[in-house]
């Protein structure tokens, strides 16, 4: 696996390429491959959250834990399917807090490209999964990977607002760099198993954007075109 990535995120990441756990990343998708295992999402998505949204254009992130497992799901975004694709539960509980906050209509479908392009990076900790089988590439190094996302965006930034849903991506706010004006939203995960124990009602879209125009920053259009 070369990695083909936008090059601000290159040029901040350079120095991990060559580390031996992302040498170990690389060994483990080569094997997958050579044992015939389907991987997702597809070799050409796996960065897409960065090569959606330049380091100087984040506005704020969204972390999720694991792509999709199902076939067609994953592309690389965290939350997000490719279009054609049902939402999964969880997204539409995310656009039913969304309607729920701003008013916005839930769309019929369940890409999350225009958030992206917008500057909302949607990471997922680890970046790759074996079909079928959840949380299968946790521990093959991606999350020091995305860790290292999490700290250097932080630091180089000032001003973004990161969106923390559930106990998983709540941890992850050790590694936010303190006293750059970085507002840190928490809530549980939308997940029908937990969205009722406060992300219902959290209005983190509205807090988001209340929070840049006080910075005299543009606000993110959360309307999902």
């Amino acid at each position: 696996m070369s990695v083909k990535l936008e090059e601000s995120w290159l040029k901040l990441l350079a120095d991990q390429f060559e580390q031996p756990y992302f040498k170990q990343i690389k060994a483990k998708l080569l094997q997958e491959h050579a044992e015939h295992h389907v991987v997702y999402p597809p070799g050409p998505q796996i960065f897409a959250a960065l090569d959606y949204c330049p380091v100087d254009k984040v506005k704020a992130v969204i972390i999720g834990q694991d792509p999709y497992h199902n076939p067609g799901q994953a592309h690389g975004l965290c939350f997000s399917v490719p279009f054609g694709i049902e939402p999964p539960p969880s997204l539409i509980n995310i656009f039913q807090e969304l309607h729920d906050d701003l008013g916005i209509t839930p769309p019929p479908h369940g890409n999350l490209e225009g958030w992206a392009h917008q500057g909302i990076l949607l990471l997922n900790a680890s970046l790759t999964v074996r079909a079928h089988m959840a949380a299968s590439h946790a521990g093959i190094g991606w999350q020091q990977f995305t860790d290292t996302i999490i700290q250097r965006l932080s630091q180089v930034r000032e001003n973004l607002v990161f969106l923390l849903w559930g106990s998983f991506a709540i941890k992850k706010q050790v590694l936010i760099a303190p006293n750059r004006g970085h507002l840190i939203l928490t809530a549980p995960h939308p997940s029908p198993l937990s969205a009722y124990r406060g992300f219902f009602g959290c209005k983190h879209f509205s807090k988001a954007n209340a929070y840049l125009v006080s910075k005299g920053l543009e606000p993110i259009d959360w309307s999902i075109k």
